[in-house]
Formats: C-alpha cells, sequence, structure tokens
C-alpha cells in the first residue's frame, strides 16, 4: 500500500472516529466501512480500525489483507487472541464474535468473491501481490 493511500485511509479513520459515526461509514464509490474496536493480543490495549466488510445475511465479513503485504496486519493477530470484539457501522455499535477461515475451510470461497467483489476487485489484486493466503474474518453477533 503507498504512503499516500495510508495517509488518505487514516484521515478517514479520524473523521470516522471524531464525528461519532456520522461521517464515514459510506463514502461515494467506496465499499462500506466499519470501525473495529478490539483488544491488542501483546499489549491489552484498546485499537480501533476503519475496514471495509461485506455483509453476508446477519453476518459482516472482513478481510486481513494489509494491502498485499507479506504479513497479516496487527488486528488480525488480536482477534485471535481476543475474538469478542465491537463493531460500529455508523452510528450503531454492537458485540461480534471474530471467526478466522482461510483457503480451504468452508465457506471461504463463496466469502471470498462476495468480499471481493464488495471491494471492486481489490482484494484479488492484493492476493496476487504477495505469497501468503489472506485470511477472511467472519463477524457474528456475540
Amino acid at each position: 500500500m503507498s504512503r499516500l493511500v495510508a495517509k488518505v485511509l487514516g484521515v478517514h479513520q479520524s473523521i470516522y472516529i471524531a464525528s461519532k459515526g456520522y461521517l464515514g461509514h459510506h463514502v461515494p464509490g467506496m465499499a462500506p466501512n466499519l470501525l473495529l474496536t478490539s483488544i491488542g493480543a501483546k499489549t491489552g490495549a484498546q485499537r480501533v480500525n476503519s475496514l471495509t466488510y461485506a455483509k453476508d445475511g446477519d453476518n459482516l465479513v472482513i478481510v486481513a489483507s494489509n494491502g498485499g503485504a507479506r504479513r497479516n496486519p496487527a488486528w488480525y493477530h488480536n482477534l485471535k487472541a481476543h475474538p469478542e470484539v465491537q463493531v460500529q457501522l455508523g452510528r450503531q455499535r454492537r458485540r461480534v464474535r471474530a471467526t478466522a477461515l482461510l483457503p480451504g475451510d468452508t465457506d471461504y470461497e463463496r466469502l471470498w468473491k462476495l468480499a471481493d467483489t464488495n471491494n471492486s476487485g481489490h482484494y484479488s489484486a492484493y492476493q496476487r501481490a504477495t505469497s501468503r493466503p489472506i485470511p477472511l474474518v467472519v463477524l457474528a453477533a456475540a
């Protein structure tokens, strides 16, 4: 991911948080965004990340693409260590439980297509940029 894109995403997240969800959930031309609040795997500190998501019935699907980087994003490790998290969609918050899926797991392929289509094929481009399998995370009501 370029520095410019990282900077823009950081500004977007700051606006989403500062506006208490009034701004940031829906950005024209982009997939919807949620705020994920997790607990740091090593630090135990609360962490907030703005992430695109896809809906699968009552569940939400997020993708640990990290922009196609060699390593999974820190938030993915946080969810593996502490799967009970909070999401904010616009102004609404809810508790969810995170379940990671990898290629070969039941529903991975179907959910990958759903998330990738929802995000205009960006995840496929990220997968081509890295040799690691990109995990999906299903967020279901806790």
